[in-house]
């Protein structure tokens, strides 16, 4: 099971965090007067985001010494979330590889303490102070998300789950380019078509074409038997 989100406390003493130069980590972004909110709780008071080539960290700027840090590889979806119906701010809402259990379960792990179980928190939202930027930190998380491809894509396609270019030369949609809506949510999987579930959908999309063409001969056969042929 994936480590998922974890507290974070590696602070430099300017306040920003240390990074594993050694693998190769470096800052891509960082926006200031940003709140979070994980799982089903309310936003805590705002702090420092910290976009590296590895991970999504968090500081608090109320309680020195406090932060949150999640992989990319743990990051299975994110989202420009726009949609007062959804959440009442425009945020960069993320779904997060989390161990067994609900998001309200790791809010009652102590409720009197007021902690929060992390390894259970599936959900985490980013709230800007500038909800114009949400655009190019999308764009931001999605090329980190690139940077740390899942190891196990590759498996997926050498067994014929997802193969980008032949699914294209079928209209088929196959990257989040292709998958954006202008007048919809963007959003970014990490898991391509043929993970959690896909299998089935292409299963559904082949017995389509399959009638499809069923149905197109029978009308061919109509037509010749009307024509007197």
């Amino acid at each position: 099971m994936a480590p998922g989100l974890q507290l974070f406390s590696d602070i430099a003493d300017d306040g920003t965090p240390r990074l594993d130069a050694a693998s190769g980590e470096e800052l891509v972004r960082m926006d200031r007067a940003v709140a979070v909110a994980l799982g089903p709780r309310s936003p805590e008071s705002p702090g420092t985001l910290f976009v590296t080539t590895r991970r999504v960290i968090w500081l608090s700027e109320a309680e020195k010494g406090k932060g949150y840090a999640v992989d990319f590889l743990d990051i299975t979806l994110h989202a420009v979330s726009r949609y007062v119906e959804a959440y009442p701010s425009p945020c960069i809402y993320t779904q997060i590889e989390a161990a067994v259990g609900t998001d309200e379960e790791a809010g009652e792990s102590n409720p009197e303490a007021n902690e929060l179980e992390l390894s259970r928190v599936s959900e985490m939202r980013l709230i800007l102070a500038d909800p114009g930027q949400l655009d190019a930190l999308f764009d931001v998380f999605c090329h980190c998300a690139e940077l740390n491809p899942d190891p196990n894509a590759e498996c997926d396609e050498e067994n014929g789950w997802f193969h980008g270019e032949d699914m294209s030369d079928g209209g088929w949609v196959h990257d989040d380019e292709d998958m954006v809506d202008e007048n919809g949510p963007q959003f970014f999987s990490a898991n391509p078509i043929g993970q959690n579930g896909g299998h089935d959908l292409i299963r559904s999309v082949i017995e389509l074409q399959i009638n499809d063409q069923r149905f197109e001969d029978a009308e061919e056969e109509q037509e010749s038997h009307e024509n007197g042929h």
